[in-house]
């Protein structure tokens, strides 16, 4: 858990989700020389949240830990896991200009 005080006030970034592993599980390679490893957790939206026709939500997730890297790909898409992490917004130069989008830095996961 991140935990910062600022002026007396405290501040949590921490995130839980437990839903299904998305299709695809992959490396990528950042400017940097990191890996990460890329994927999704699908989750159901309660039936009171349903609006229209979206009945998901597709979560992006990222991980840099090998560990969990190798546990993820040996799991099939749609198995039921729990994971924990951190909210982050990630930056990158795109041809348009610059790129961002929030995902989950994963710290730990588990099948349930």
């Amino acid at each position: 858990m991140h935990v910062s005080e600022t002026s007396g006030i405290r501040s949590v970034n921490e995130v839980r989700i437990v839903g299904r592993l998305g299709a695809q599980v992959s490396t990528k390679v950042l400017p940097s020389g990191d890996e990460i490893t890329v994927f999704s957790i699908v989750v159901d939206r309660p039936a009171r949240e349903v609006r229209g026709s979206t009945r998901i939500d597709t979560i992006a997730c990222v991980t840099g830990r090998p560990q969990l890297s190798g546990r993820l790909q040996g799991w099939e898409a749609g198995r039921l896991i729990e994971a924990e992490g951190v909210l982050r917004r990630r930056f990158w130069r795109a041809a348009g200009g610059l790129g961002s989008a929030m995902e989950v830095d994963v710290r730990r996961v588990k099948a349930v």
